[in-house]
């Protein structure tokens, strides 16, 4: 059998259990708890990986992406800690290389009441983001960067919304939602179940992976901001413009061109 190797971009916010800002957190309560969590569900994905013979990279992708404790992952998975100042942000490092990307925590994105966390890049600066007048999460944005390198996404799990808005781009992706949320609340399996359902899941995309997802030639990219000198500064840009008195707008021909606007708008 051909070893491949897998790579696996890790979130907080769609962790088990996880509810509040706080949480998320380093130094507030519920961070080590949810820390803990993260760094399980990721080695739960890590050892259906390994145990089916394959390698595994984990990508830390929460806020200053030193979360994950390595110690609890599996011997033998390579973890990326810190950002990279590279256009592929939570999916910087994958290339063409990866049999396939993998998708642990994620959340609902921003314009949605799919999780009190719901947030798409900065939760401080954005409203929404749309591409080609849908609306996107982070998962569509990684996903995307993933397919321009010919890497299909076959696995996600986070909570309820995400993972069904993950099927309704890729219908072919395995998903495994931890928890529902209703305004402030979230209701959550128990933890452990939760180890179980991925290690289950990552083995059933292992056997049927989904196929690279397509791609438009143009992505447009409209981003509804919170702040109002954000969006100013932004127009130095070549390309954005305004849209309406919250709203820019900018044609990208590729995942990675509009990554780096992306980055560029929320800066």
């Amino acid at each position: 059998m051909e070893q491949k190797t897998y790579f696996i971009s890790a979130d907080m916010e769609g962790v088990t259990d996880v509810t509040a800002w706080c949480e998320t957190e380093k130094g507030e309560d519920g961070y080590e708890a949810a820390q803990t969590q993260m760094s399980k569900e990721v080695a739960a994905a890590c050892e259906a990986i390994l145990e089916a013979g394959h390698q595994a990279v984990v990508r830390d992708g929460h806020d200053s992406a030193r979360n994950i404790i390595h110690g609890l992952l599996p011997r033998g998975v390579k973890l990326m800690r810190g950002w990279a100042c590279h256009p592929g942000s939570m999916a910087a490092g994958i290339s063409e290389k990866y049999a396939g990307a993998l998708y642990i925590g994620y959340h609902s994105p921003a314009g949605t009441d799919g999780s009190p966390l719901a947030h798409t890049m900065d939760k401080n600066e954005i409203h929404w983001v749309k591409i080609n007048g849908e609306l996107a999460s982070e998962f569509t944005l990684n996903s995307m960067y993933a397919a321009q390198m010919g890497v299909p996404s076959i696995f996600i799990s986070g909570d309820e919304t995400i993972c069904r808005l993950a099927k309704e781009e890729i219908p072919e992706i395995h998903t495994v939602a931890v928890k529902e949320c209703r305004g402030n609340s979230t209701f959550n399996i128990h933890p452990e179940d939760a180890l179980w359902q991925i290690k289950a899941g990552v083995t059933q995309a292992l056997k049927k992976p989904a196929p690279v997802r397509a791609l438009s030639e143009e992505l447009v990219l409209e981003v509804c901001l919170k702040n109002h000198q954000t969006l100013r500064s932004s127009l130095a840009h070549p390309g954005i413009r305004q849209t309406d008195e919250s709203t820019v707008c900018y044609r990208a021909h590729s995942p990675k061109e509009l990554n780096v606007v992306l980055s560029y708008i929320i800066g």
